[in-house]
């Protein structure tokens, strides 16, 4: 991989001109002098999504110097090398391949001369078998009652993923319960354990490394109850599943290995749902569904490995962020879904752009001087607009927006679903336009657009707009569709990595909290730990001790 500099290409320095030329354009100019805009600046994918980009502040030329911009940061040479199994994560030295565990062509691709469709299509075959035995009734708890309850436990990619697919694909579930435990908080656990039945309960203890902490912890307490009730060391082989890339320790930990379903080092945590680490998906959905699932993250693949920089969307995307984060400073980034099943793709986005860009060393090793990952955040629904809304609106920062959501509803109720799409649609135009269309349904002369002579209170109400924001309008969400928004998602966080010159598959920006954490542990139990702290940690650690005693 090459490390270029972004703010040292020719491309960047003409966009800072370009910046300083259009910063104080308007989003309703830019429709006045573009009857076309909508046409011209939004895209249709599989008939299945629209991507409207037109209420963002850009212009033609915006997009042609943010297009070159991709082009000098070598972006295509940087795509091919991800597809084909280089070693892009280079300060772990691996490929980086979650597109191969949704590789629906089946065509080769190797790492160290092996061919590793055949291992991911063989673990593939292993997830169906399982999940068709355990729906069908044919796997049996140790007291032989069928299965009811799926418990994932896992952190990080390990849980976010596959309980927010799980949840968004809620129309799609038979009829086995699941649940998902992540936090150390043993009140998440507690809670779980309280709606478990252990004979018809299966635990799929999910951990890459098959090390972490919290994941490893929940895990010991799970098996010491579950023996504590059925007493017999061999039911474990009927209720413990482990997916890890460590199968010799999950072994010792007293996973069978029959029940170990294989992950690989080439895949980041956080892009690990579609690999066995959506096993909990699977059987929830089936494993028809989870193919088409797979399916639609395929066909993005293709089109952002194929399709022509001008015509691809996960790039747009990502140049659309990084045209707000480095120029305008916006800082942050909104996710916005009108679908109450995509209530956790914010967190899953949230995880997945900033463990990936959040870096301040550049690939030379050297401190940044440009903005690199955003901040994300976002809530479901209208709940937002009774919220935050009021900033994004009113308050005094640039809050880019995507808005997300669905033509069919899944649950149609009385004029519910058209309710939902009247605020969603009239949201990206209020946030655009203000009160520029809305003066006694009239168009407003430019010359009194920020009218002077308001009275004291029109002041307060009024709206001034150009708050921009991307609309991303899905036929139905349904596995295939989101296996497009998840894929189109992890796509334009590529290509932002590229684009801010940071290594994007790497996160050691948790590993220092983890370390001290263990020290601070043997304080907190043994009082065996040499190392001091400053005044405040030290007293907290001291406060807790005595209380505790």
């Amino acid at each position: 991989m090459k490390s270029i500099v972004p703010i040292h290409t020719r491309s960047w320095k003409k966009l800072e001109q370009h910046f300083h030329d259009i910063k104080h354009l308007h989003l309703v100019n830019l429709f006045e002098n573009d009857t076309n805009r909508f046409k011209n600046f939004s895209f249709i994918f599989k008939k299945n999504l629209l991507l409207d980009f037109s209420k963002n502040r850009i212009t033609h030329q915006t997009i042609k110097l943010l297009l070159n911009l991709v082009q000098e940061m070598n972006l295509s040479n940087e795509i091919q090398s991800m597809f084909s199994g280089k070693h892009i994560n280079i300060t772990e030295n691996r490929p980086v391949l979650h597109v191969a565990l949704r590789n629906r062509s089946n065509t080769p691709i190797f790492v160290n001369g092996l061919d590793i469709m055949i291992e991911v299509n063989l673990i593939l075959k292993k997830m169906k078998e399982f999940s068709n035995k355990v729906i069908q009734g044919i796997w049996k708890g140790y007291s032989g009652k069928n299965i009811t309850h799926v418990v994932n436990v896992g952190i990080g990619g390990s849980h976010l993923g596959p309980k927010m697919v799980v949840e968004a694909l809620k129309p799609y579930h038979n009829h086995l319960k699941v649940s998902f435990v992540s936090n150390i908080d043993s009140t998440e656990l507690f809670n779980v354990l309280k709606t478990c039945d252990y004979e018809t309960t299966i635990f799929l203890i999910s951990s890459k490394t098959f090390s972490t902490e919290e994941t490893i912890t929940n895990f010991k307490t799970l098996k010491n109850n579950f023996l504590k009730q059925c007493g017999d060391q061999n039911s474990i082989q009927q209720h413990f599943f482990a997916i890890t890339v460590n199968e010799s320790e999950a072994i010792n930990l007293g996973i069978p290995k029959d029940n170990i379903f294989k992950l690989w080092d080439w895949v980041g945590g956080r892009y690990s749902v579609w690999s066995a680490m959506g096993l909990s998906v699977v059987l929830v959905i089936g494993f028809k569904n989870f193919c088409k699932f797979l399916q639609g993250a395929y066909d993005m693949d293709i089109h952002f490995k194929n399709e022509p920089f001008e015509k691809n969307l996960p790039i747009f995307l990502a140049l659309i962020g990084v045209w707000y984060n480095n120029f305008f400073n916006s800082e942050t980034e909104a996710i916005l879904p009108y679908d109450q099943y995509l209530k956790y793709f914010p967190s899953y986005v949230q995880q997945s752009n900033m463990e990936s860009n959040g870096k301040n060393i550049d690939r030379n090793g050297n401190l940044v001087s440009w903005n690199t990952g955003p901040i994300i955040w976002g809530e479901v629904g209208t709940n937002g607009q009774h919220s935050f809304y009021q900033l994004i609106h009113q308050g005094t920062r640039l809050i880019p927006c995507d808005f997300i959501t669905s033509i069919i509803s899944h649950n149609p109720l009385e004029q519910h679903h058209k309710i939902l799409l009247s605020n969603f649609f009239a949201q990206t135009h209020a946030l655009a336009f203000g009160e520029y269309f809305y003066n006694k349904n009239r168009f407003l002369s430019k010359s009194n657009f920020i009218n002077k002579d308001m009275d004291f209170l029109k002041k307060f109400k009024f709206f001034k707009g150009n708050q921009p924001s991307n609309t991303l309008l899905f036929k139905k969400m349904n596995p295939y569709s989101l296996g497009i928004l998840i894929s189109l998602y992890e796509h334009k966080v590529f290509t932002q990595g590229v684009i801010f010159n940071v290594f994007s598959f790497d996160q050691w920006g948790v590993e220092l909290g983890k370390n001290i954490s263990n020290n601070i542990l043997k304080k907190l139990l043994y009082n065996d730990c040499n190392l001091c702290y400053e005044s405040s940690t030290q007293g907290l650690i001291d406060f807790y001790n005595f209380h505790n005693q």
